[in-house]
């Protein structure tokens, strides 16, 4: 007995290396030839590991990498031994169309928040259709549309600051202003507004609060590769041992957002939050904005309402849950977005000139109810349709999310786009491919050019109805909120920040770069942040109706 372990001993001393070999080598044929996914063309390596995708997206260009490869393979490329992705239009119905059956990849894990030791899954990350329908059916009328005008006297009171301070710290400040950094702080302090009528403090203090910003910064930047390999979080940032002591009070791995969320639902129920962090400054009247004086509800207190009307699925975690998603998204993507506005519009000075007129001559005919900041309402900016145009052509070629959104085809299988998939693929498609397609939206996809989005009524009957044709079309193959059940539930709250501070800010300010031959970076961590964009500004004349002279705002 004794020489027979000895000798296996022996053996294993000898061909360990041999045998490792072996067993990896079989690992990676496996990989190569996984669910019938080798007829897909694609880099090789990423057929045989993750690992090439994590590198990739460790890079920060991913939506670059990605267009190319699908330049070179066709509107299917294999990024990975168990992922599609899929550039042909024709596939969005199938991956995210309802009731389909698909569910996100464990991609989505990642992003979940931690809050006392455990998980925080929310609309955005679960990956339970059970669970997201339950939670949305819970909150939905508080996204709606007609909930805007609930909200938007959030917003204008942040808009009124966003002036107040816009003047005084950048207007002749040869320095200029970094205005990815000034519009992500404006985005914040509306979603604080709008969810629990506090703002975090961004515009007054015009620094980065709790260093949160810096935070949601480092999050995606660890977000984006970790996620393309989600074990891996396991071992980081939601390592069970990690996770235990937090719980039990050790340490402490809540994140800044959710403290502060913590903290105003405390206020709100009347109980006493130790770790509140600072506090918040106070602003003016914001629960009293509504005529009569009567309180302006926002989001947190449609959260809570939504828990005491179904106290059996919705309890004090999920309204959290809710709370901190609003930071997470709300913020990122709306100042990703209204960058992308104010640099094309920059960049575009024929462009800028049109929209100015556009706003000017709707001021002349009384089009505005304020005369005196500046401030356009929501309604108002609906009846401004090359300001619709220009949004909508920002979101077209600069849509935040850098990825694919990644969903697991059911069992036991799927057609998609022509293709057949087994069940279990990860697949998905990336609105940095779908808004580039010539067929959907033209030759010159990598123009800035809103007029694609505008239908010349001096046309012919029959040209005109193409064009209407052709621009309904567009319009359901843009994908910058995703699509299906799992479109993002606060769309509507990001388009009325935009919507009504983009013509505010025109109508008030003189906006140029800084160094016009500068052109910004971007960073690809998952949402595609902007680097780089400095602007100079000007006070601007307000333009007042006819017949009443032009003074300064």
């Amino acid at each position: 007995m004794e020489i027979e372990r000895s000798m296996a001993l022996s053996f294993i001393a000898h061909y360990w290396a041999l045998g490792l070999a072996v067993v990896t080598a079989a690992w990676l044929i496996r990989n190569r030839y996984h669910n019938g996914l080798n007829k897909y063309p694609g880099p090789f390596m990423a057929s045989l590991t993750d690992i090439w995708r994590l590198c990739e997206v460790w890079g920060r260009q991913f939506e670059v990498t990605n267009r190319k490869l699908h330049a070179q393979y066709g509107d299917v490329v294999r990024l990975g031994p168990n992922t599609l992705s899929f550039a042909d239009p024709k596939a969005l119905k199938t991956i995210y169309g309802l009731n389909k059956g698909f569910i996100k990849s464990d991609f989505y894990i990642v992003q979940q928040g931690v809050s006392k030791g455990g998980g925080l899954a929310t609309l955005f990350s679960t990956t339970d259709n059970t669970f997201h329908a339950q939670l949305r059916r819970c909150v939905n009328s508080a996204f709606s549309m007609s909930a805007l005008v609930q909200y938007e006297p959030f917003v204008t009171n942040t808009i009124k600051l966003f002036f107040e301070q816009t003047e005084r710290l950048y207007v002749n400040n040869v320095d200029g202003c970094d205005f990815v950094r000034w519009l992500q702080f404006y985005a914040f302090d509306v979603i604080g507004e709008v969810t629990y009528s506090k703002r975090h403090g961004f515009l007054e203090r015009n620094e980065d609060v709790d260093g949160i910003v810096n935070y949601l910064g480092n999050l995606f930047l660890y977000v984006a590769p970790v996620g393309q390999i989600p074990w891996l979080d396991r071992l980081f940032l939601k390592n069970p041992i990690y996770l235990k002591l937090s719980e039990w009070g050790f340490v402490d791995a809540t994140n800044p957002i959710v403290l502060f969320a913590r903290a105003r639902m405390a206020e709100r129920l009347g109980m006493v939050e130790n770790d509140a962090g600072k506090p918040l400054l106070p602003i003016t009247d914001t629960a009293k904005l509504q005529a009569g004086g009567a309180a302006s509800p926002d989001l947190l207190s449609k959260f809570l309402a939504a828990r005491d009307s179904r106290p059996e699925f919705m309890n004090d975690k999920l309204v959290l849950a809710m709370a901190v998603s609003m930071a997470f998204a709300g913020s990122e993507t709306t100042a990703i977005s209204l960058s992308a506005v104010f640099y094309n519009l920059l960049r575009n000075p024929d462009i800028l000139a049109r929209l100015r007129t556009e706003i000017d001559d709707a001021a002349r005919a009384g089009a505005f109810a304020d005369y005196e900041l500046g401030i356009v309402t929501w309604a108002e900016s609906q009846r401004l349709p090359y300001l619709d145009a220009c949004i909508k052509e920002a979101f077209r070629m600069y849509p935040a999310a850098g990825l694919p959104l990644e969903r697991i085809v059911p069992e036991p299988g799927v057609e998609i786009a022509g293709h057949y998939v087994n069940g279990g693929t990860i697949v998905g498609c990336s609105a940095w491919l779908i808004h580039r397609r010539p067929e959907i939206f033209g030759d010159d996809v990598d123009v800035y050019r809103p007029g694609r989005w505008l239908v010349d009524e001096s046309l012919p009957e029959a040209q005109r109805e193409e064009r209407e044709r052709r621009i309904r079309e567009m319009n359901g193959h843009m994908f910058q909120f995703g699509m299906g059940a799992r479109t993002c539930i606060g769309k509507n709250i990001s388009l009325l920040e935009m919507y009504k501070v983009v013509p505010s800010l025109l109508r008030r300010f003189e906006i140029r770069f800084k160094d016009p031959s500068q052109e910004w970076k971007t960073v690809n961590a998952w949402f595609i942040k902007q680097q780089n964009f400095r602007t100079l500004f000007e006070k601007r004349e307000l333009v007042l109706p006819d017949g009443r002279a032009e003074i300064k705002a």
